[in-house]
């Protein structure tokens, strides 16, 4: 099976304007207006978020039980493993939670799927 690239046309005045205006690479502005990030507000937040800008956490199902969960382990010095996936999101995500772990005193582990 050959597979063919499939390239979308360039809004080349929207790309230089983005570059003009937010001094970014010629391909960070091309990244934007392909994904349809081309408001002067989106823009700015997207290159620089505050934490009023993320979505909140506890939308997702059973963050508090989890959230409780890593409170009560930090509370008592439990030993720790972290079961992730070997993908980039994955491995991201298990390194962030490590690190963060590891500074609460905690002895982590690591597996993998």
């Amino acid at each position: 099976m050959r597979k063919k690239w499939k390239y979308r046309d360039i809004d080349e005045e929207r790309v230089s304007r983005i570059v003009d205006k937010f001094k970014v690479s010629e391909l960070l502005a091309t990244v934007l207006v392909n994904r349809g990030i081309v408001d002067d507000n989106e823009i700015k937040v997207f290159l620089e978020p505050t934490r009023n800008d993320f979505h909140d956490p506890y939308l997702m199902p059973d963050m508090k039980i989890a959230v409780d969960r890593i409170v009560s382990a930090i509370e008592k010095q439990e030993k720790v493993i972290i079961y992730g996936d070997y993908d980039v999101d994955g491995i991201t995500s298990i390194t962030v939670l490590k690190k963060f772990l590891k500074d609460c005193g905690l002895e982590v582990r690591i597996l993998y799927s």
